[in-house]
Order: C-alpha cells, then structure tokens, then sequence
C-alpha cells in the first residue's frame, strides 16, 4: 500500500512544548510554570455577555468574515490603542491568532518564498511556513541585543528569494520588545527590499516600558504588513479561541477564501463575548497587567538573586533565564528539575536552537506559586553547581 501521510507533514517536529508536558502530566502535584495561559477567568461581563447570545439563540453562523459590530470594534480599537487605521472589510476574525498566522502564509506565499522567522519564537511559525510551501530561515537573535531584531541580523538573512518577515514582538518565548525607533529601522529595510510582514501582536497590551508600537503604525508600512491579534491573552480568552487579522484588503480578501473553505466562521458565542470585551474590557486589562508587571519584577528580581542570570524582559508574561553556567542542556536541566523538584518550565531549546541554554518560564501564575518554585529551583541549582 502506498505511503498515505504527507512527506511534509510527516516531517515536521512535534511542538517541543507539548513533548514536554506530556511527560510533566504524568506526575502529581506538579508546579507548572511552563504554560502560556493567564491565570485570570475571563471577566464576568465578558462571559455574561456570551451567556446571553446562547440565551438570544444566538447559534448561527456568522459571515465569513465575522460579525461586522465585532469587525468595527476592532478597528475602532486599534485605531485607540496603535494608532492604526482599518475599515471593517480589512479585518478578519480567525480562530484564534494562530490560524491568522497560517492563512495569512497560506495566502502569501508561493513554493520556493522565504520567510524571515526571528528565533526564538513561537513554535507555529516554521511548520505553518512550511505547510504553506514556504522555505523558513531561521533567524538567530542574542542576549546581547535583548533578543531584539537588528538591522545587520536581518541584512544578514534577506535573498532575492525573500517575501516576508515574521516580527514576533512582543517576544514568547523572550518577553523581548521592539521600540518605534527599533521598528523604524527593520521598516527602512523591509521597503527597500519590497518586502511583507507579518507581525505577531498578540501580547500587544502586555507590555511594561510604554505602549506597544505596531510596525504597520509606521509611514509606508500598512500596506506591507499583516497584524495578527487576539482576544487570548489581553483579555484572558484563551479557550473562547478568537483572534483576527487586518491589512491590506487584497491580502485579507485571499485569507477569507481560504478561512470560508476551511473553517466557515470564528465561533459566534466568541464573537458576541469579544464586542463586550472590546466595548468595556480596558480597566480588566489594565488590572491583569499591573498584576503582571509585580510578577515580572519579582520573577527577575529572585531569579537572579538565587544565581540564575536573566535579563529584563519588557512585554508578554514570559522571563528567559541563561542556565548555560551549569553544564546541561536546556531540555537536560527542564527534565532533571522536573524530575528532582516537581517544577516544570520549557526548554528554551524548543523555541529554536538559538534558545539553547535558556528556559522559558511564565509567570501567569500566583506570586506565592512563583515562590514555591524558586525556593525549589535554588535547592536544585544548589546540587547542581
């Protein structure tokens, strides 16, 4: 019988965070800082406001592209927060912002197109790149640079077979950002190149150094960028799974027909709980990063205080530690505090080979969890060193 699988799906690496926690899911009274989930129940209002479609019989199909209130609300938003300008018709709502990423290849791309990916990063990017047809680069960014995207790294990596650039901003796994005077010079660059971007805001309220800038905020830059979004993180809707995307119409039109073959419409219940969400969340979100932004400083503060270097990440709910002082490799050192201490975090390898020698640890948790787990990493590390 022939072989039924497809060589490319077949071929492409099982997500290493999965892999991990596979085996962290086996074991009792596990303190798991290694998932990229808010801590927070959706607020009340938003779920009322879900509740109330169902009641309503608010169970039909949306148009493909989503509700137009919610459309509109999202451009209304942007505009408010990013300074971004788009009618409804330049917005889709996806499901979730990781299928925003995939069709947004999907569409893009053409066999033999290279994406630019910055690592490390979100493990979707490569594999979408590649079911897409695309040819991934792989982009390794440094401590140094706090994880930042530079002009000569990306110089470096551009071809004359380039198409698009993934900006991953603000950063999972690094909780690195991009300034506007940063984006303005990656913009200079992605014009003279005639380039595309796809740009990863999904932590776009979870920033602590100022707003978020968008890059598509940029003169010149709108028309070359999809904004991927949504409502999982900003407003702790993770299992609502709603996202959306918006840029040039040509480009959001060819995502539709894709989006309208594959899945039909975003869940509508979703889509009635985010118009709530957009229309009187800002004092939830504003709490949840206040929160947020204790943990970090106290999550950084500790770490380095027990002996585990990190340096100040400034958006998301990530921390990315350097453990490269103690001789094992990052999945080694994940797997052996793991089985010693019952803490488990994510192999900074497993957001790219770049990430060797870091751990990628949330702090979407309790700041009494996150000093459990401490006081059990600096027992481990003590054995260790």
């Amino acid at each position: 019988m022939r072989n039924p699988l497809s060589k490319v799906v077949s071929e492409l690496e099982p997500s290493g965070i999965r892999k991990f926690f596979d085996v962290a899911s086996t074991m009792e009274n596990v303190i798991s800082l290694g998932v990229g989930e808010p801590d927070f129940d959706t607020p009340w209002h938003i779920r009322e406001e879900g509740i109330y479609s169902l009641e309503k019989g608010r169970t039909f199909y949306t148009s493909n592209a989503g509700l137009m209130e919610l459309k509109e609300e999202i451009s209304q938003y942007l505009k408010r927060r990013f300074s971004l300008s788009y009618r409804a018709e330049e917005v889709l709502v996806t499901v979730g912002g990781s299928e925003a990423i995939d069709i947004a290849f999907r569409a893009m791309l053409d066999p033999g197109d290279e994406v630019i990916i910055p690592e490390p990063c979100f493990v979707s990017y490569l594999p979408c790149v590649k079911m897409a047809g695309g040819i991934p680069v792989r982009l390794a960014l440094e401590e140094k640079d706090q994880f930042k995207l530079t002009r000569a790294k990306l110089m470096s990596a551009i071809t004359d077979k380039t198409k698009v650039v993934v900006l991953p901003f603000p950063n999972n796994p690094t909780g690195a950002i991009m300034t506007a005077e940063e984006l303005q010079i990656i913009a200079d660059i992605i014009k003279e190149k005639d380039l595309f971007v796809v740009s990863d805001e999904i932590y776009s309220e979870l920033t602590y150094q100022g707003d978020h800038v968008s890059i598509a905020s940029l003169p010149g830059m709108a028309e070359r960028t999809i904004v991927i979004n949504g409502f999982s993180k900003s407003y702790a809707m993770t299992g609502w799974r709603l996202g959306y995307a918006a840029g040039p119409k040509e480009i959001i039109t060819q995502m539709i027909k894709i989006h309208q073959y594959v899945i039909m419409c975003a869940p509508t219940t979703s889509q009635y709980a985010a118009i709530e969400a957009l229309k009187n969340g800002d004092g939830d979100v504003a709490k949840m990063r206040e929160s947020y932004n204790e943990r970090r400083r106290f999550l950084v503060k500790e770490l380095n205080r027990i002996g585990i270097p990190c340096f100040e990440p400034m958006g998301a709910f990530y921390v990315f530690p350097n453990i490269s002082r103690f001789g094992m490799s990052s999945e080694e050192f994940a797997t052996e505090l793991l089985k010693q201490e019952k803490v488990a975090v994510v192999p900074g390898s497993a957001f790219g080979e770049c990430g060797e020698g870091f751990l990628r640890i949330s702090y979407a948790y309790a700041i009494e969890e996150l000093k459990i787990a401490l006081g059990k990493m600096k027992k481990f590390i003590d054995i260790v060193s």
